[in-house]
């Protein structure tokens, strides 16, 4: 049965799709009748997960967002797109006091910058179809910032603010532009926060969440709705997905 959930005759780029979120979002679309190109730097990591895509002609594109070359490569190797999912990213916690110019610039460099630099390039070279939808995961540190936090939280609102602008600017096209403000989500950066923190304090946060932690499956289910033509009418919106977090306190 062929729903507007599906995304049959849709083509689409997961950037960050070697691992996490990014990994579950690529196979998932592929699942619900995507043709997927994914994208991320490790390339072990990205085989593993083009070898879990379903279907057929999907494509793999090793690359670097950090290196404009790379970037420069992975635009003009695209075909039309019919959808972005922009997942990758990075924390890099570090208290106020101990930032500089270069730890900055890291954290905007891969959270907002490059993809920035993709996008527009895309758009330049008319690499997104009419009707196309862009995904941007971002996080609840966009509008509620945590110690340590400070530059991670900015690059993403600096990202969704990006992200209305976009919607903004290519209405005329219909291409739509949505952000998912992701909370807690048990992936690889899990188990590294788990590792700093202690695994008792993470159990204590956990504690918090009236629906508990979330799964990569729960963020990918939500993208693919966005990617498919159910969400048409559905652009510059930013989508909470906290297990109810922000609720209040909430103790099991």
């Amino acid at each position: 049965m062929i729903t507007p959930y599906h995304i049959y005759n849709k083509t689409i780029l997961v950037t960050g799709a070697s691992s996490g979120i990014g990994k579950k979002i690529a196979v998932f679309a592929s699942e619900m009748g995507g043709t997927l190109i994914v994208n991320g730097r490790d390339e072990l990591k990205l085989k593993d997960t083009f070898t879990r895509l379903k279907g057929d002609n999907h494509v793999l594109l090793q690359a670097d967002l950090l290196n404009d070359k790379d970037i420069e490569t992975l635009i003009e190797s695209v075909p039309p797109l019919d959808g972005i999912v922009i997942s990758a990213g990075i924390i890099d916690p570090y208290p106020i006091g101990f930032l500089n110019k270069q730890k900055i610039e890291k954290t905007f460099s891969i959270n907002f910058n490059q993809q920035v630099i993709l996008i527009s390039g895309l758009l330049r070279k008319k690499k997104i179809n009419k009707n196309a939808s862009i995904v941007f995961i971002s996080s609840i540190s966009a509008k509620h910032p945590h110690k340590g936090g400070s530059v991670y939280s900015a690059s993403k609102a600096a990202l969704e603010s990006f992200s209305k602008s976009l919607a903004l600017e290519y209405s005329n096209k219909a291409i739509r532009s949505n952000c998912i403000q992701a909370s807690m989500v048990k992936t690889e950066m899990y188990d590294i926060a788990e590792q700093h923190i202690s695994k008792e304090r993470m159990n204590a946060h956990i504690q918090h969440y009236p629906l508990g932690v979330g799964y990569p499956q729960d963020i990918a289910n939500a993208t693919v709705f966005l990617l498919s033509d159910a969400s048409r009418w559905i652009t510059g919106a930013t989508i909470l997905m906290d297990g109810g977090f922000l609720l209040g306190d909430f103790i099991k």
